[in-house]
């Protein structure tokens, strides 16, 4: 195993405790997991834009509340969409006072 470097800004890289390394960009501890988590939450995501983008949520001018939760919803909902989930949400703003 390599020795531990130091930065200028006095951090230690390259240090293996545990499955955790240090990162070199600040003193955070990032664990193998998390990396690989991430990574399947942003596929998550954006599988979930793709099926709002090709039930055309966002076409069409105005964007009301009930518009803008569903494609909210139908984004978080992810591959679900494609499973048979077609999540729509109902709501009404208060209108302004004349």
């Amino acid at each position: 195993m390599r020795p531990p470097t130091r930065h200028l800004e006095g951090q230690v890289t390259g240090v293996s405790l545990s499955n955790r390394r240090v990162v070199s960009s600040g003193s955070w501890w990032v664990h193998p997991g998390m990396r690989i988590g991430s990574v399947i939450l942003v596929i998550w995501l954006v599988i979930g834009l793709f099926a709002a983008v090709q039930r055309d949520y966002f076409k069409g001018g105005d964007a009301t509340c009930a518009k803008t939760g569903t494609v909210a919803v139908t984004v978080v909902a992810g591959p679900l969409n494609y499973l048979g989930a077609n999540p729509k949400i109902k709501c009404k703003a208060p209108q302004p006072s004349k």
